[in-house]
């Protein structure tokens, strides 16, 4: 059975969009205010504007430590675990409740299309008091995927 070769491919920010648009699992890092790594995660989406946008709640730990600190990086999932994944750098944006919903149905939008009645999902966002995150992406590395290094690749 030949091994899986690792590939590291870097990539113009046209064509990172293009990877993480359809992609929706993420783990976000945000940094806690001792300093250390927060990990969560995420349900995510790419807006029109090519801005990380995540759903959550506003006591939660990463929009508390994004409020201190916006400084943030998304790894972003393939559906498969081995499969390709994208590391973003950026800056985010914490928008409460009730300037989040209108953000909110964009990222609706950018993850599941059209819902088909808008005035309820608004007035569920009200209710749950839903916070939205929006990451400014500054930086990305290469679309990865793990395996052998090519120098072990001989059979």
């Amino acid at each position: 059975m030949p091994r899986q070769i690792a590939t590291s491919t870097r990539v113009d920010r046209a064509a990172m969009e293009e990877f993480v648009r359809p992609r929706h699992h993420g783990i976000l890092m945000t940094t806690r205010s001792d300093g250390g790594a927060q990990l969560s995660p995420v349900t995510m989406g790419l807006s029109a504007e090519g801005q990380v946008v995540i759903s959550t709640y506003p006591d939660r730990a990463k929009a508390t430590n994004l409020r201190k600190n916006p400084t943030t990086s998304v790894c972003v999932l393939s559906d498969s675990f081995g499969d390709a994944w994208v590391q973003l750098d950026g800056t985010a944006e914490v928008i409460d409740p009730p300037d989040s919903v209108e953000p909110l149905v964009e990222y609706y939008r950018c993850i599941s299309g059209e819902h088909p009645d808008w005035d309820e999902y608004r007035e569920a966002m009200r209710t749950q008091a839903k916070t939205l995150i929006r990451i400014t992406i500054d930086r990305w590395g290469p679309i990865a995927t793990g395996g052998f290094p090519a120098r072990l690749a001989q059979d």
